[in-house]
């Protein structure tokens, strides 16, 4: 919930980005009465920021002219969001942005009062995240990079695609939107000539990238967040159901926020369902397990962790 201090810096940079506004205009913003706003305009004047009124149907409340906030101003709890925000970047994107990454921190660290900087050391040795890419992200940042220049230049691509159902690479000429991260992965989104409409690609399936000189124009209503829900919602799923025996009921307890559903039974076994994109993705995740889990339904996933099962097994019996 805002405090007073925090909803009073918001009242000054409303003020110096648009003068002139309306109490009511103003209230309605800070979630505040038009009351306890006339109290704040008096608290900034004892501050030394005065405010003033204009009357008539085009006057408002503005800030004195000429007066700006000074920069800089945050609470150590937003210090630290800025510091653990640079932190991120530099472990989403590697060697993409970790010098501008170190050299904002460097700058923020310079001009902040100790005991904001006392919190940020705080905050950089007890909360970290690590670990967030799954691919080796040096060999992945320089085909980042060249990402990000096509995305920022509008300019097509022709890459080399290798995808997960295909033995084969295929070329692609790709027109890209932009680029995410999702569950450990890069992916850029695009249209695709080859296919004819939108695809989402995973960078490190990307063997080969090349630029050519044809620019396009990105669709004025295409939104990168609404994609990205849609195409996850809208990927092809098969539901799976395993009974994990007593022996091994702590990983699916360890594992819940995975499962669909989690129904405990009186022998201490755990019933599951989980969603898959395929059954090869469902049958790998079964089998992780090892003996200490059944696959229930559908038979197509039982079938395949059969035929897994056996052919390892064969394998080793060599």
């Amino acid at each position: 919930m805002p405090t007073p201090a925090t909803r009073l810096i918001t009242l000054i940079m409303l003020l110096q980005r648009k003068p002139g506004q309306k109490a009511s205009a103003l209230a309605s913003e800070l979630g505040i009465s038009i009351r306890t706003l006339h109290r704040y305009f008096v608290m900034l004047d004892e501050m030394g920021i005065p405010v003033y009124a204009e009357r008539g149907p085009y006057g408002g409340f503005s800030l004195v002219p000429g007066y700006r906030l000074p920069p800089l101003i945050f609470t150590p709890e937003e210090a630290v969001t800025l510091s653990l925000g640079t932190n991120l970047v530099r472990e989403l994107w590697g060697q993409l942005y970790i010098d501008a990454a170190s050299g904002a921190e460097a700058k923020l660290e310079n001009v902040l009062p100790p005991e904001q900087r006392r919190e940020i050391a705080w905050a950089r040795n007890s909360l970290v995240a690590t670990g967030i890419n799954r691919a080796d992200m040096e060999k992945l940042s320089p085909r980042l990079a060249e990402l990000r220049k096509a995305v920022r230049d509008s300019q097509r691509v022709s890459m080399l695609y290798q995808s997960s159902r295909n033995a084969e690479s295929e070329q692609r000429d790709v027109d890209l939107y932009g680029l995410f991260h999702r569950s450990g992965w890069w992916y850029a989104v695009g249209f695709c000539h080859l296919r004819g409409g939108l695809r989402t690609f995973r960078v490190d399936r990307i063997m080969d990238i090349k630029h050519n000189n044809q620019t396009f124009t990105r669709p004025a209503d295409f939104d990168l967040h609404e994609y990205i829900e849609r195409d996850w919602e809208d990927v092809p799923r098969i539901s799976v159901k395993m009974l994990f025996k007593p022996q091994l009921s702590h990983l699916a307890q360890y594992a819940r926020g995975y499962w669909e559903t989690l129904e405990e039974l009186p022998d201490k076994s755990i019933l599951v369902t989980f969603l898959a994109p395929d059954l090869y993705a469902a049958a790998s995740n079964a089998l992780s397990y090892g003996p200490g889990v059944v696959v229930l339904e559908p038979p197509e996933v039982r079938c395949m962790v059969q035929d897994w099962a056996q052919a390892t097994a064969d394998m080793y019996l060599e």
